[in-house]
């Protein structure tokens, strides 16, 4: 009798890719691709996540990769199908153990900066998903919820680069 592997779901079809949600002294890490996906400008920074790692392995890595922090899996908080790229993305709060952000991957990142959460609509027009909003309310109105090692007082408007606060 032949082996017959049955047809995949749809849902196993979907690149799955791990998004670090940074969110640091009332500011939250954005990345600009180098090459657009979609309709996307600014994004969290993330990627694929290969066969053998798990998601939040993935998730680590891929800040790392773009942004040279170094930081650890404080959350995970969903997962979705996203509706401009139909990508299926898991996404986890982060706090950033070490380093300073900046473009570690230029190939891959154009730009960077810490955008204060007053102002994300002129980044991200269309909104997060619920799950990652909700976390974003919840991290901004609870200041005495764990604070991510690094960083400074927040000034006024985004800053490119390193630590809230922290011109580069």
């Amino acid at each position: 009798m032949e082996n017959v592997t049955p047809p995949a779901r749809d849902d196993d079809r979907k690149t799955r890719v791990a998004a670090g949600v940074i969110l640091q002294n009332g500011r939250l890490l954005l990345i600009k691709r180098a090459t657009p996906e979609g309709s996307l400008t600014w994004q969290f920074p993330a990627g694929k996540i290969e066969p053998d790692e798990s998601p939040e392995d993935a998730v680590i890595r891929e800040v790392k990769q773009e942004t040279g922090l170094v930081v650890t899996v404080t959350e995970r908080l969903r997962e979705r199908i996203h509706p401009g790229t139909g990508i299926r993305i898991l996404y986890f709060a982060c706090s950033i153990l070490s380093g300073t952000a900046h473009r570690a991957a230029p190939d891959e990142v154009a730009d960077i900066t810490w955008v204060p959460l007053r102002d994300l609509s002129h980044y991200i027009p269309d909104g997060f998903f619920l799950p990652v909003q909700q976390y974003l309310d919840t991290t901004a109105s609870h200041p005495e919820r764990p604070a991510a090692p690094g960083g400074s007082a927040p000034g006024k408007g985004p800053v490119r680069g390193g630590h809230p606060g922290e011109s580069r």
